[in-house]
């Protein structure tokens, strides 16, 4: 049986919006695995083909648990941590922890109250889970106490201008009041005291995060050069 730790007291309940029936349904679909996921995952990786292998590894909003085989696969670690602060994630997840042979830890937490020592893993995974958060800074910091130097997090976000789009305010939740741009999220990486290389940042336009669905572009008229992006990528470091 996976450990399971119990959230900090301290953290107050809005710290994060969580999803919708809706959201939580797509993070169950197809789509969300391999068109989100594993886009986002096979880009990062793109940027960084050296990223450390073993070691262990950290998941930031585990949700349902698809990250949990993607990471065991990708980077081979000799523990798994995954950090959700859903009191039934454990339930969720159950069915994707089962697939995997390195031991996972779960953690029913809050990113801004991560319950590891300093300087206690290796790589971390923080997926589409950043824009739920409320404290962005403090969960960064948080995420940056726990990595080793030398150590990495695997950012992958949707920017502002995809969270204000009208079929994302329809359809799922967020603090709205929070949401940043492109720019404005590397800025706060570098704030944190991430080192992010130009050459290990990527700001694909995929055709979900776009306000038509990619059907303009279908219909043979291309993709706008003058756009705000809707996705961030980044490949950030603590240093030494």
């Amino acid at each position: 049986m996976p450990s399971l730790s119990s959230p900090p007291a301290a953290t107050p309940a809005h710290a994060f919006v969580p999803e919708t029936r809706f959201g939580l349904w797509f993070l169950s679909t197809a789509t969300w695995r391999v068109h989100v996921l594993q886009r986002a995952l096979n880009d990062l990786q793109r940027l960084a083909p050296d990223l450390h292998k073993g070691g262990a590894v950290l998941d930031i909003g585990t949700g349902l648990g698809h990250s949990i085989p993607e990471l065991a696969e990708r980077f081979r670690p000799s523990q798994i941590h995954a950090l959700d602060p859903e009191p039934d994630f454990a339930a969720r997840s159950a069915a994707m922890r089962q697939t995997v042979s390195p031991p996972v830890t779960l953690h029913h937490a809050h990113a801004e109250h991560i319950p590891l020592p300093d300087a206690s893993v290796d790589l971390v995974l923080c997926h589409q889970t950043l824009h739920h958060i409320v404290d962005q800074q403090a969960a960064l910091a948080e995420i940056f106490r726990v990595l080793k130097p030398g150590g990495h997090l695997l950012l992958a976000e949707s920017t502002r201008a995809y969270i204000h789009s009208l079929a994302i305010r329809l359809l799922f939740r967020h603090p709205m009041h929070v949401q940043r741009s492109a720019p404005e999220f590397l800025a706060m990486l570098g704030e944190a005291g991430f080192e992010v290389k130009p050459e290990h940042i990527s700001m694909p336009y995929l055709w979900w995060s776009r306000k038509d669905l990619g059907a303009l572009e279908w219909m043979g008229f291309g993709v706008p050069k003058e756009r705000e992006e809707t996705l961030l990528n980044a490949v950030a470091r603590k240093p030494l």
